[in-house]
């Protein structure tokens, strides 16, 4: 029962109860037509017989054919009882059809309530508001729903201000503390190994901060972009080859690009999201692997593979790779640098094209993101 829509629910009670309703009234009607057919039975042999006669005539078991009066009442009380079971079982039926439209069209504003809640999206919150005067049973639930939406759009906000407040603030400190590190550096070319090495990862920790802060500064800025470029996309991504072609190399990583298409969005975000994707798939690959690109096209969207032939993704952190600072491997990803927002910020690029990122396949042999973007 639990898994039946309230359709179905309200369907079967109705049935139901409607059902039981008429066995009732048929158990009525019958006894009270029973009754009624005997009264008419010993009215005529009131009129027509003696005493005796009637007392055998209204026996069925023992009647004959030519007790005319007896043979009709008894049939008549059978098919009594038979026709109106025949209709308990129509009317329940019928009810039950009837009960299934009418209830389709009772929860029409139940159905759109709900359609216009799987719209929400983190980018529209401040857009999306649920008609409050639709249905009098609904304007609670609507008015507390867009309430929410109201909280949730300015908590976001108030995050994503501060966000971008605090890496503006720490850009400056952090870009003086580098400045300084090497400063101190090229003036002291023989300090001993142990000092060496320590400005060696004072210097590497200095880099993550400052690749964080500025990832959290493009996060916080990403709507404020225009995205009305016309952008090919295969000369995008051998223009992210030929800038990642260095560290491909260090990996012994070849790459490959497949199919071309083109699309109205933000030229800067969306090399940044292809150039997240592919470098990602160039860290976390096997030595003498390769990152496949594949683009393909039609009227309506526009469908880009990044095929990796790495270690994949375990099966519990598929969903979870796009959150921030989600890393599946934290000790491999500081070795290689990584911040944890890079395919964060993939998928809030996809979002703003009105598109979408998932894991598509992983596994040993490799991993194959898909993003899917509305060529309008």
């Amino acid at each position: 029962m639990k898994k039946l829509s309230l359709q179905w629910r309200i369907t079967l009670m109705a049935t139901v109860l409607i059902g039981l309703t008429c066995v009732a009234m048929k158990l009525l009607l019958c006894s009270s037509g029973m009754l009624y057919m005997d009264s008419i039975g010993n009215f005529i042999l009131d009129s027509e017989f003696t005493e005796t006669e009637r007392a055998e005539y209204f026996d069925p078991l023992s009647a004959s054919c030519s007790d005319a009066v007896t043979i009709v009442v008894a049939n008549a009380q059978e098919e009594f009882c038979m026709s109106t079971w025949f209709i308990t079982a129509a009317v329940a039926l019928l009810s039950g059809i009837l009960t299934w439209f009418v209830s389709g069209q009772a929860l029409k504003p139940l159905k759109t309530f709900a359609n216009q809640v799987e719209t929400v999206q983190l980018h529209n919150l401040a857009d999306v508001r649920i008609d409050e005067n639709a249905v009098p049973e609904f304007h609670q639930l609507s008015y507390s729903f867009n309430q929410m939406l109201e909280r949730l759009d300015n908590a976001f906000t108030a995050q994503k201000q501060f966000s971008g407040n605090a890496a503006h603030e720490l850009r400056t400190p952090v870009a003086s503390m580098q400045a300084q590190i090497e400063l101190f550096t090229d003036e002291h070319p023989h300090l001993s190994k142990e000092y060496s090495e320590f400005l060696g990862a004072l210097k590497e920790q200095n880099e993550r901060l400052s690749q964080t802060i500025k990832t959290l500064l493009e996060m916080s800025n990403l709507e404020a972009v225009e995205r009305n470029d016309f952008i090919e996309i295969g000369p995008m991504v051998e223009e992210i080859f030929a800038d990642l072609t260095t560290q491909a190399e260090r990996h012994k990583i070849s790459l490959s690009l497949e199919g071309n298409g083109s699309i109205t969005g933000s030229d800067t975000l969306l090399y940044r999201m292809l150039f997240n994707l592919t470098e990602n798939a160039i860290k976390f690959n096997r030595e003498d692997g390769t990152v496949t690109v594949a683009i393909a096209q039609d009227e309506q969207q526009l469908l880009i593979h990044v095929i990796d032939t790495g270690l994949g993704i375990p099966e519990e952190h598929k969903r979870n790779i796009f959150q921030p600072f989600f890393r599946v491997d934290g000790s491999r990803n500081r070795e290689l640098g990584g911040v944890g927002l890079g395919m964060s910020l993939v998928w809030e690029i996809a979002n703003l094209h009105n598109g979408d990122v998932w894991v598509e396949k992983s596994g040993r042999t490799g991993t194959t993101i898909a993003i899917r973007l509305p060529k309008k």
